[in-house]
């Protein structure tokens, strides 16, 4: 059984990937997470008392902190998925978005390179730094074709940027360093337990509070969702078959644009929690749109499919379906952050 560090496991994709792992008996853990707002270690109840699972709070720019954990926990791989991972929240404080995510990993990695050299050749060769970025590092597509792994970087906001660099500096160390390193670079993730800033949860708290359903623009910008309990299951298969120095592509094929989404919501909530007069639709206002906002995100995942396997299980319908529900039975989870975290404000208007 594989001992692994996952950064970023109280996060909403960490913590999806460490419920995969432990609760399948797939690996032993330590979950490295420094719980900023975006932390819930309220989402890993499921998993917490497992002796697979233990959980270490700290700081990835921290080399001390890291550095102890390597040495004590004495990994065979890393799974790095701590990162601040908000392009509204980067608009407003762009400085905190380079130091987590391009400072953070430089740090992951320099310690990853120290506690890799002297091992076994065994354990050596095993090994593996397997990066999580984001589709948004190739900046945005026209009304057709796909971004593939060999699509030229062209991020566009502070967020995307400091994933493409750190993408970057991963690639570096392995090619520098011969450090075992895996990229995977996905399309927007939906499903349980997600911090209820991103678009889908914040959509279903606020028309279930009876709030204003605020759309940039027109609702015209496209996505590619990608359910994140799928994407747990690409990650570890990236991690068991993949191919060090190589990238994979994950998505979803489910393009829509905000406004099919934001419609879709309301017409499931119009179906399993009516409202006593008019539709959520009702809700709906159209605002001034977001600065450099991308209009498409679409992923080409036919590398992951045909060299690995992997097949998505759920389709946007079925996925959002269970995603609302999910939303509706669980107050207990999301309550407490909209009441002391997060309550459903507008972020990144700053131009």
């Amino acid at each position: 059984m594989k001992k692994v560090i996952v950064t970023g496991g109280a996060g909403f994709i960490g913590s999806a990937l460490i419920r995969h792992l432990v609760g399948n008996r797939l690996a032993e853990v330590v979950n490295l997470d420094k719980l900023t707002y975006a932390g819930n270690l309220e989402s890993l109840q499921s998993v917490e008392k497992s002796p697979l699972y233990h959980f270490e709070q700290a700081d990835i720019c921290d080399p001390v902190a890291v550095k102890r954990l390597f040495n004590d926990f004495q990994p065979d791989t890393i799974m790095h998925l701590a990162a601040e991972s908000h392009v509204d929240r980067s608009i407003d404080d762009p400085l905190c978005f380079v130091k987590t995510n391009v400072l953070g990993t430089a740090n992951l990695l320099q310690c990853a390179l120290e506690y890799w050299r002297p091992l076994p050749d065994d354990r050596k060769k095993a090994f593996r730094f397997q990066h999580i970025s984001t589709d948004e590092v190739y900046g945005s597509l026209g009304a057709t074709g796909f971004f593939k792994e060999t699509t030229p970087y062209d991020p566009k906001s502070p967020y995307s940027a400091s994933k493409a660099s750190s993408d970057h500096l991963v690639r570096a160390w392995g090619h520098t360093f011969n450090l075992p390193v895996l990229i995977s670079n996905c399309s927007n993730n939906y499903g349980p337990f997600h911090f209820p800033e991103k678009l889908i949860p914040l959509v279903i708290l606020n028309a279930l509070d009876g709030k204003q359903l605020p759309i940039y623009g027109k609702g015209e910008n496209v996505r590619d969702w990608l359910y994140v309990e799928d994407h747990a299951k690409a990650l570890w298969l990236i991690n068991e078959k993949g191919v060090p120095g190589e990238t994979y592509n994950i998505g979803g094929h489910n393009e829509r644009t905000n406004l099919e989404v934001v419609n879709t919501i309301c017409h499931i909530l119009d179906d399993l929690r009516p409202k006593a007069q008019g539709k959520y639709s009702d809700q709906i206002v159209f605002v001034t749109d977001r600065p450099g906002h991308d209009l498409r995100y679409a992923i080409d995942s036919d590398k992951l499919q045909k060299d690995l396997g992997w097949r998505p299980e759920e389709n946007f319908d079925t996925g959002i379906r269970k995603t609302v529900q999910w939303y509706l039975d669980n107050a207990w989870w999301w309550k407490p952050i909209r009441e002391k975290k997060y309550a459903g404000q507008r972020l990144g208007g700053k131009a």
